[in-house]
This record gives structure tokens, sequence and C-alpha cells, in this order.
């Protein structure tokens, strides 16, 4: 709006300018002020563009989705995009459907279709009903779908076709600052209408003095509008319309890098969110821990194996053959994974990384996964859910032998469910109070050495078993519990120790068993000797007043299901007002990453509805990339303070010095050109400069903002004051001496030479500043400033162009060449801001 105002200005101005002066002097007032505006535009305007593209590259990122496929006889991975009429998809829970088509094998398949249809009741899908859609999300179940129509042929694609997507939503930090620009918009129009009623007034009584009221020429035209134009000029450079190009440009830059750094931000307000949070809720399986598992113990027919100690065929060797055989039966048939060969005939096993570790154990024994699925034929399956914390699968034995039911999961929910037990001879016998004790200590003892446990159990089933039954709850034959080893990630303790040095509490909340949970805690420096770990169930017996005491001291949760996590980040939020990031990657952890303040999904095992709930994507599942994006939110936050404080005192000056001209002198030293180019230098210019340097280890020494931080701080204000009372200070004594010091007293064009030096050292003085403004707290701002080649680079360009307004546009930029001591003076001045940042910081100390 105020550039659409000086757009009109310069038009007047050159119409009246043209007409009493004639072509080209006339022009040059109203061609330096198009020139400025153009300037501003096409700088601005190539900034947007730019951030555009890197918007659209991070869009590319965000739809990168991989699915397992059949196709030509062989399964893979590949990426949606590359999906074919006649492809056979995977699916399971969490998946999202990337095409439409039709069920072909599967169990218990319920689709959510409220993207599509708004319908919020799942369907079940079926032989009788069996059309998938895309965009659809599988919310229970497995099955094999044969795709029909792929892109914008689907329904999800036509239905996109009539929508076009809408832009990010402003972020709660630009929000803030609209707020901050609003009211300084409204004090320089305050300044803008006093200084134009004055210098009017001056005009006025100037031409009363004369005699010449009445009458008036095209030069008091001129001047008139010159005026006017200072007016509007205020209005602009108060205006900081630079703070909201500041948060994108900052936020734009902290995405693209945080993507090198293995994070996707798919919400632009996480970037400064996650550098309030003072809690991260991690999951332990994967992000804290590798993710690549192995059975490293088991305790088989009541005997517990070391099997780093055993050769493969020295386990199956002294177990029973039946005892084998029923093994075997139990883990390739009641499985989420598959072992296959791909075209080198190469064995490759597919799954989850605990189902890998199983079906490797399985292989190891000397298995056959094909042969031993041929045997009998799968009936019925329940996939594994975090609620139950077990999967079931019914089979059909060969040669009418019957019907009998696999079972695997949490070791204590299993071995409750048991009766009976295979003793050491491989008989079934009935499961006593010592043999209970016995695994029991068995399941704690691996545990301790901080491994997962699983039990696997069978029943023999009753010939009237239907399809439609549920899998019993009980009664089950133990076969044996197995020791998976998921090590620590690397630097995993050390990110810990940096977010408690930083000020952020970091708590696991995980399904394994609370003997791991502890172990594993521990080991990354989660659990001290004052936190409490506790196990869901627990917690969700507590009262209102208990869990108030109790959950500032939780470092663990085991055996959590997600309604804990979401109560659990809820009352984080809501009760004691943390700001909350929550890691994530099954279906069920939606409502947690939905209710958190930054969601965290896991890029490699978090299913699709996880990603859709999420604020950030973590590409590597990764804690100590977690740490990284709270790094790159502190370093957003901070440089938009840096530069809003820099922006500040370039406000309160210009206002000031064109104001106090203005009532003294009846003009002001800065014209319309050169306020446009100061607003470029701290718009623009400034906010590429100062938003773009990246997170130093400082930023993770410091506590975080929270919810309730002031943006503008003490320290802020402290600068800000300081150097602008130096910098009125300065202006106001060249203004007053200035002609005596550089001796210009009897020179021609004295007032103009005057104020070119006065605008020089104006734009020294901010130059300085933007280098003072790269640390608000610590002396030395030098430290670093060659890393962030944008910040150079800016400095220099604004330096060269400087020396070409000063130079050699004098006639639009109403300036004259100087000195090279007036331009030494310039300088130094500019300089001395310098040493008194130095003086502020050291002298005058405030608490943040």
């Amino acid at each position: 709006m105020t550039l659409m105002i000086l757009g009109v200005c310069a038009f007047v101005s050159l119409i009246v300018g043209i007409l009493t002066e004639g072509w080209p002097k006339g022009a040059h007032d109203g061609l330096g002020i198009v020139a400025s505006i153009l300037l501003v535009v096409f700088v601005t305007a190539t900034s947007d563009y730019r951030q555009s593209l890197q918007f659209k590259d991070l869009d590319k990122e965000k739809k990168k989705v991989s699915i397992q496929v059949t196709r030509n006889g062989y399964r893979k991975k590949m990426s949606i995009y590359h999906l074919l009429p006649g492809d056979i998809v995977h699916l399971s829970i969490g998946d999202q459907v990337p095409a439409d088509g039709l069920f072909l094998t599967g169990f218990s398949v319920l689709i959510d279709e409220s993207s599509l249809t708004g319908e919020s009741e799942p369907v079940m899908i079926t032989s009788e009903n069996p059309f998938l859609l895309s965009g659809t999300k599988v919310q229970d179940g497995s099955c094999k779908m044969l795709v029909t129509t792929v892109g914008m042929r689907t329904q999800w694609g036509k239905l996109m076709a009539t929508l076009s997507e809408g832009g990010d939503d402003e972020t709660p930090l630009q929000v803030k600052l609209n707020g901050v620009a609003t009211i300084i918009g409204k004090i320089g129009l305050f300044f803008a209408v006093v200084t134009f009623a004055v210098l009017i007034q001056k005009m006025i009584g100037r031409k009363w003095g004369e005699g010449t009221t009445l009458k008036w020429s095209g030069d008091d035209a001129m001047e008139l509008l010159e005026y006017f134009a200072i007016a509007v000029t205020i209005v602009v450079v108060a205006v900081p319309e630079g703070l909201p190009l500041a948060v994108t440009l900052s936020l734009a830059f902290a995405m693209k890098k945080m993507m090198n750094d293995k994070a996707l931000v798919r919400h632009l307000a996480a970037c400064e969110t996650m550098g309030s949070a003072t809690n991260i809720c991690s999951d332990k399986t994967g992000t804290l821990t590798t993710n690549s598992m192995s059975v490293v113990k088991s305790c088989i027919c009541m005997g517990v194996k070391d099997l780093s100690k055993y050769s493969s065929s020295g386990i199956s060797s002294e177990l029973p053959d039946s005892v084998v055989k029923i093994l075997l039966e139990s883990i390739f048939n009641n499985t989420g994974g598959e072992v296959v060969v791909n075209r080198r005939g190469k064995r490759k096993i597919l799954g989850t990384p605990t189902e890998t570790a199983i079906l490797e154990f399985g292989l190891s024994l000397g298995g056959d996964f094909q042969a031993e699925r041929g045997l009998s034929k799968v009936l019925k399956v329940e996939p594994f859910n975090s609620t139950k914390k077990r999967m079931g699968v019914v089979l059909e034995l060969p040669e009418g032998r019957g019907l009998r039911a696999h079972t695997k999961g949490a070791s204590e929910i299993i071995l409750a469910a048991c009766d009976k037990v295979l003793n050491s001879e491989g008989n079934v016998v009935p499961l006593d109070e010592t043999s209970v004790n016995l695994l029991k200590g068995t399941i704690d003892e691996f545990a301790n050495e901080a491994l997962r446990t699983l039990c696997l159990a069978y029943m023999e089933l009753e010939s009237g078993f239907s399809i439609k039954d549920d899998i019993p709850d009980s009664g089950y034959v133990c076969i044996g519990i197995v020791g998976i080893k998921d090590p620590v990630r690397p630097g995993v303790p050390e990110s810990v120790a940096l977010c408690r040095l930083a000020g952020v509490t970091v708590r696991m909340v995980t399904g394994d068993n609370i003997n791991t949970a502890k172990a594993i805690a521990r080991e990354c420096g989660i659990l001290t000797d004052d936190g409490v770990a506790i196990e869901g169930p627990v917690f969700r017996e507590k009262s209102l007043e208990e869990l108030y005491e109790l959950i500032p001291k939780i470092q663990v949760m085991a055996r959590s299901s997600p309604l804990d996590k979401h109560t659990l980040v809820k009352h984080l939020r809501t009760t004691f007002n943390e700001v909350v990031a929550v890691t994530g990657d099954g279906t069920n952890d939606a409502p947690a990453l939905h209710e958190a303040d930054i969601g965290l999904a896991m890029g490699i095992a978090g299913t699709e509805v996880a990603k859709e709930s999420a604020d950030v994507i973590i590409l590597d599942d990764n804690f100590s990339t977690i740490v990284t994006v709270a790094k790159w939110g502190r370093s957003v936050y901070v440089n938009i303070q840096k530069f809003v404080q820099f922006q500040l005192t370039v406000n309160v000056v210009a206002l000031a010095v064109n104001f106090y001209s203005a009532c003294r002198t009846g003009s002001a030293p800065l014209t319309a050109v050169q306020l446009l180019w100061v607003n470029m230098i701290m718009d623009t210019l400034g906010a590429l400069a100062l938003a773009t340097e990246p997170p130093n280890e400082e930023l993770m020494k410091r506590a975080p903002v929270g919810r309730k931080g002031n943006f503008i701080s003490v320290v802020m204000w402290r600068n800000i004051l300081g150097q602008s009372l130096y910098q009125f200070l300065i202006i106001w004594f060249l203004q007053s001496h200035g002609k005596t010091i550089f001796r210009l007293h009897g020179y021609p064009d004295s007032d103009l030479v005057l104020n070119t030096i006065i605008f020089n050292t104006f734009v020294f003085c901010q130059l300085f500043n933007e280098v003072n403004s790269r640390e608000m707290e610590k002396v030395d701002v030098l430290d670093g400033i060659l890393d962030n080649y944008v910040f150079v680079l800016v400095v220099g360009a604004t330096v060269l162009f400087q020396i070409i307004i000063i130079e050699y546009l004098g006639t639009f930029a109403s300036t004259t060449p100087l000195t090279f001591m007036q331009w030494f003076v310039s300088i130094l001045i500019g300089f001395f801001g310098m040493p008194i940042a130095v003086i502020l910081k050291q002298h005058f100390p405030v608490e943040n």
C-alpha cells in the first residue's frame, strides 16, 4: 500500500518537475523514487520466488512414499509413483492405499474412508466388498490388492483435481510479529502526519513572512510534494514489512538445512515451536535404539540358551524334534513378515525389525519358510496391535488333524494366557508355580540385559471353532521366550545429555517390558536416580491429584497404550504448560502426535497415518536428529530476534531524526529515495543477512523459551535503546556542527554536502549495527562471520551500492560525491557503534 502511494508521488513529481524545470532535470526526483520502488519490488520478488522453489522441493520430498509390491512374480519396494495397473500391492495396518484396486486375499481388513467419504465408521473389506480406494487408510488387518487405476484416474485423483491446495497458515511467531508490525506502523503513521503538518506549517509561516501566502508557484507545488513524499516514506520506513519476510526466509532456510540433516518439516510452525520445546516424549525402538534386531537368547523347553555360543545346528539338535517342528510352525505362520527370493536368487527377509529377527531365528534352526507355509492352511489372522500387544493365527493342519492357534507378543501377557508348558523332553505339562516363577525370572533376566522379550505359545482348538469367532485369549501352551537385542544408537547418550543441558526433559514412552525399558533408559542417560519408571496400567489407575505429583518425575513409561501416551502429553501441555514434542511411528500414535505441540513421525518405521498426523518427519528415525531439529528451531527464533533488534533500531533513529529535523529546520535530512534505500537495507537485505545465520552450540546451553517467553527481551531493549541514542546524538551533532567540523561554510551546495555526509554516516551506522546484531549478549560478534557467506555478501553488496549511490547517482538520490576524509569520518562514526555495543553488554548487564 505504502509503495503504491509512493508510486503516485513519483508520478505527480514527474509531471510537476517536467512542467516547472523541463526534461530531463525536472524528472530526476520522480525517476529516483520510481527506481527505488522497482529495486525494492525486484529484490522482494526474487527472494519470494527462491523461497517458493524451496517449498516445491520440500513438497516433492513430502510425497515420496514407498510400498511393497509384487510385479512379474517378484516382491520389491517401490515408490507409489511407479505403480502400474496389474501390480499386486501388500497393505498392512497404518498404510495409505496408494491406488484404486481390488481385494485379493487378506484378514480382518478395516479401511478408514473418512478422508474420501466423510464417514467415520471404518469399512470391512472382504471378497464380497472388494473395492479399495486411493487415499483411504488401513485401520486394521493386512491384505493383497490388485491395482486397477492409478494417478489422476483414481477416485482420490478426481477429487484432488477439483481442489487447489492452500498454503501454510501463518505460524505463531508470524502472528506475534504481525502484531508488533501493526503497532510500529501506527506509531510511524502518527509521526508521519505530525512531520507533514510541521513542514506545512513552516512553509506557510515562511510564505506569510514573505507576503506570498496566496501566490503558489510550481516550485511550491514541488516542495509540498517533497514534504508529502517524506511523510509517506517515514511510514514506509516505520512499517516493518521485512518482519514476515524475515520469518519466512528464516523458516525456509532452516527447512532446507534440516532436510540435509534428515528432518522433513511438514508444517512451517513446527520449526519455531521446536525451538521452544521443554519436553520430548520419545519412543524406544528405532529412535533411541538402532532397530536392527537379532535373537541372542532363548528359553525353550524351560532351558535358557545364549545363542552366540551355539552354531545353528547346535540349537536345533539340543531340542526335541517335536518342539522344533511346533516352533518353526509358530515362527513361519504367525508372522507379518515374509522370506522371499529376488531375481538374483538371493534370500531376503521382509517385515518389521522384530519380525525379521524372529524369522532369522527360524531360518537358523534349519526351517524353510515356503515349505512350512505350504504344510498348513491359514484360516484367520489377528495382526499385532499396540493395545492387545499380541498377534495370533489359526491354522488348519494337514491330513484332517484339526485346528491349531498360535500367538506371540509381550512376554507377561502371553505367559498369563498360558496354563501349560513344553518341558525339556518336549512334553506338554501343566504350568505350575515353580515353572511360572522360573519363566518370569527369565523374562526379568533378559529384560535387565536390555533385551526385548517375546513369548510364543500355541493351543489345539476344538472342532466347533468358527473363523467368525475371536482367537481365544487363554488356555495356551508356552513354547518359549526369546530375547531380542536392539542396541542403543550411537550418539544418543550424548544427545540426551545435550537436551538436559538445554533444559529439555527427555521421557521414554514404550510398549516394552519395564525392565528392558529401564535398562535402555539408563544406558541412554534418560533414567536418573530421582526419576520414576512406571507401567501404563499403573499410570491409568492414578487419580488426578496423584498424577499432578507423579508426572513431573516420570522419565520412563513402559507397557504403555496409545491412550496412556496421549494422556501424558495432554497433562504436560495443559496442567504443566510445557511445550511438548512427541515421537511416534504407529497408527495408534496419531492421537498423541496430534495432541502434541510438535509431532515427530519416523520416516523409516512410521506408518502413513503417523506421518500424516506429524509436523516433522525424522527421515533416519534417529533421536540425535530430533535434537538437531530443536537446535534449528532455537536458531530460527534467535535469528528473528536479531533481525527485529536491528530493524527496530533503524526505525527508532529514522523516525526521531526526520521528526526532529522537520520540527527544527523545516526540512528532512533524509530524502524519500534515501529512506527507501535505508528501508531496503533494513528490510530485505537485513532479513537475508540475519535470518540465515546457522545455529551454534551455544544455543543448546540456554533454557528453552517455553510457552510464555517475551519475544522482545530486556537484552534486546537495552541494545536497541543504546544504539538508537548513540545514532540520534551523532546525527543531531552533525546537523548542528557538521558545517564547522567539515569546513563547509561558504562552500557551494554546503547543505547538500552535509546531508550527504549525514545520509552516509546513517547507512554505515546501520551496517555496523547489523554486525553487532549477530550476537545479542556475546561481545565477540565477528566469531564465525565468514562461515555465513550470505551475511558477507549482503554487507559487501550494501557497501558497493552505497558507494555507487553517493558517487554516481547524485541527481536521483539527492547526494554529491564526498572527499576521502568525509568518507573516512562517516565510516569511523559508524564503526564506533561496535565499541558502544561492547560497553552496553559489559557495563549494563540485564537478566533476560
